[in-house]
């Protein structure tokens, strides 16, 4: 860990949301910033604020129960956004407005302030008022028609929508708005919204439909599994490995491991009609040893192969640990994980 964050001494205020905006606050805070988590008195009335040492993208940050709707709780808002430098909410469109704190106001009457916005389906249109979480995204995005087996999509985990889509976003728009107010001295406003960021996401596979290397069907292309030598295969003791050799010499590579170079030619990777057999041969080879065995003999040649692990297994994987992103953290309840993610 450096000596200094680059973050140290700025000042963010975060209104109460779940998932994607307390991300960015995390994210934030753990670049140095100090991230105060406004929250409504009711919350910490029924012990949700109190005593949530799991949760852990708010751990760290200096909690305040506010109630906005009255005269004292917005005095005291607005003395923690006096010396702030970026606040950051995740409310339906028109709610701060309702609030009396309305983005464009609030820069005024502050004039270095970053107010950082994340809605769901964005502003405009039919669907602007409604409530969503990550799966309404991904559909009206077109990822999640892209996603699962060919009879059915299949629900990813919230990364895509709401932390790639969303907060990512917003944390990058605070980021470059920051780097303004340091060359105009003026804060300003970052709207952004979790279904926007998602089809920003779809970008590269739009290009790819554009000119033909893309097809609406699932698992029938490059990147979602459509490929024998990009998917995932079940090992001898039910569990996976994932390979990733789309490279000729990585497929290469891949063929030394399995020990298919003799049945399998590395001149016919991406001729289709070889798709069938090759998937085979892939399967019956991977389901002949466990997948530490297979890890094991991916590690001495540069393959593309690793091990699928469950979110424990990864908190304990040897890599992860030498890298330091990951560390102890006991749990205050029994049976709960016993180390938590700690991004550098």
């Amino acid at each position: 860990m450096p000596d200094h964050l680059p973050l140290e001494g700025l000042k963010v205020v975060e209104l109460h949301a779940i998932g994607p905006v307390p991300f960015v606050g995390m994210q934030l805070q753990q670049l140095g910033a100090h991230v105060t988590r406004v929250s409504p008195i009711r919350d910490r009335a029924i012990g949700i604020e109190t005593g949530a040492e799991a949760d852990l993208l708010n751990r760290g940050k200096v909690r305040c129960a506010l109630n906005l709707k009255s005269t004292e709780g917005m005095e005291q808002f607005h003395q923690l956004l006096s010396d702030a430098d970026v606040l950051t909410e995740g409310f339906r469109p028109g709610v701060m407005e309702r609030l009396n704190l309305h983005p464009h106001t609030l820069i005024t009457q502050y004039p270095t302030l970053v107010v950082g916005r994340l809605s769901g389906f964005g502003r405009q249109g039919e669907y602007a008022p409604r409530a969503g979480h990550d799966i309404n995204y991904l559909a009206l995005s077109g990822a999640l028609a892209a996603i699962g087996t060919p009879d059915t999509p299949v629900v990813p985990l919230n990364l895509v929508a709401d932390f790639g889509g969303g907060a990512m976003h917003l944390l990058t728009g605070i980021l470059a708005q920051l780097i303004q107010r340091g060359i105009s001295g003026r804060g300003g406003v970052v709207d952004a919204s979790i279904l926007s960021g998602t089809l920003s996401l779809t970008t590269m596979m739009h290009g790819l439909l554009a000119s033909g290397r893309w097809s609406l069907d699932r698992q029938a292309n490059l990147l979602d599994g459509g490929m024998p030598f990009y998917r995932v295969y079940p090992t001898l003791d039910r569990k996976f490995v994932a390979v990733g050799a789309l490279e000729t010499v990585f497929f290469h590579e891949l063929l030394e491991l399995t020990g298919l170079s003799e049945v399998l030619s590395v001149d016919k990777q991406y001729d289709m009609k070889t798709w069938p057999a090759m998937t085979l041969a892939f399967t019956s080879a991977f389901g002949a040893r466990t997948r530490d065995e297979w890890a094991a003999e991916a590690c001495q040649k540069d393959c593309c192969v690793t091990p699928v692990l469950n979110f424990e297994e990864s908190l304990a994987h040897p890599h992860n640990l030498a890298n330091g992103w990951v560390q102890p953290q006991p749990f205050p309840h029994p049976g709960a994980a016993q180390t938590f993610t700690q991004p550098s």
